[in-house]
């Protein structure tokens, strides 16, 4: 199943447009409208120019993937995960891309397009954390996932 939406408008309305489809296929909206929302915010403010939109694009392949992709048409400029100041009002989109995607990346082209994309897994996978150190200053043991 794919679906294309080419939309100019920030990311309220292509994530609004997006949950009611993902319930229309039958697959969990949550995490999809929270990385749908941050990658057309993205394409919105730093990958639109005049006069060209921006495409989104799902895919769920097998009932068990769910790929989110947003093409837009500035290439050249290519996103950065970054840290922002805890008082920054923006610049933790990837981060959140980051958080909740199975896996995410960048491909360019055709010039002059470039395609953010994310991965959900659809199908339950056990979750395990495994205590590996130990921070004696806290007594709070890290966790990493397995």
């Amino acid at each position: 199943m794919t679906r294309e939406i080419t939309r100019t408008e920030h990311s309220a309305p292509t994530r609004q447009f997006t949950v009611p489809h993902l319930g229309d296929w039958g697959l969990p909206p949550e995490s999809a409208a929270h990385i749908v929302a941050e990658l057309a915010a993205n394409a919105a403010v730093h990958g639109r120019v005049p006069g060209r939109d921006f495409r989104l694009s799902l895919t769920a392949h097998r009932d068990e993937l769910l790929r989110i992709e947003v093409t837009d048409t500035r290439g050249e400029q290519l996103p950065v995960v970054s840290s922002p100041d805890q008082y920054a009002e923006g610049g933790r989109g990837l981060l959140i891309v980051e958080a909740l995607a199975d896996r995410w990346g960048i491909y360019v082209g055709p010039v002059p397009r470039k395609t953010i994309w994310a991965e959900l897994g659809l199908v339950p996978r056990p979750f395990h954390r495994v205590a590996e150190t130990h921070d004696p200053a806290s007594h709070v043991p890290a966790f990493h996932d397995v």
